[in-house]
């Protein structure tokens, strides 16, 4: 797993457009209606998005419209599935500890 794509993702608003695709494909002037940033900005974070194999690029006349690309997405998921035990271990701690609070 290539670390750059850690990188890609920890940007809020790459992630945010990331999540902003789940649904299907937006144009350009779409993604950018909803940031305040201008479309400029919104292009590059696409652009960075792109070189790293998480959306693709579909041009349609004048327009661009991006997709998700989600082999690349389970490769994140696939490296990241190792750690949930551990969170999950100390997320029911923490319930536990709550639970123990609660009763005095």
């Amino acid at each position: 797993m290539p670390s750059d794509v850690f990188g890609v993702l920890a940007n809020p608003v790459r992630r945010r457009l990331l999540e902003s695709l789940r649904d299907g494909p937006r144009s350009t002037g779409e993604l950018a209606g909803m940031f305040e940033l201008g479309r400029p900005a919104v292009s590059e974070h696409l652009a960075v998005l792109r070189a790293a194999g998480l959306v693709r690029e579909e041009p349609r006349g004048r327009h661009r419209f991006y997709h998700l690309e989600p082999a690349r997405l389970a490769e994140v998921s696939e490296w990241l599935h190792p750690f949930e035990h551990y969170w999950k271990q100390r997320l029911d701690a923490l319930s536990d500890l709550l639970d123990e609070d609660n009763e005095t």
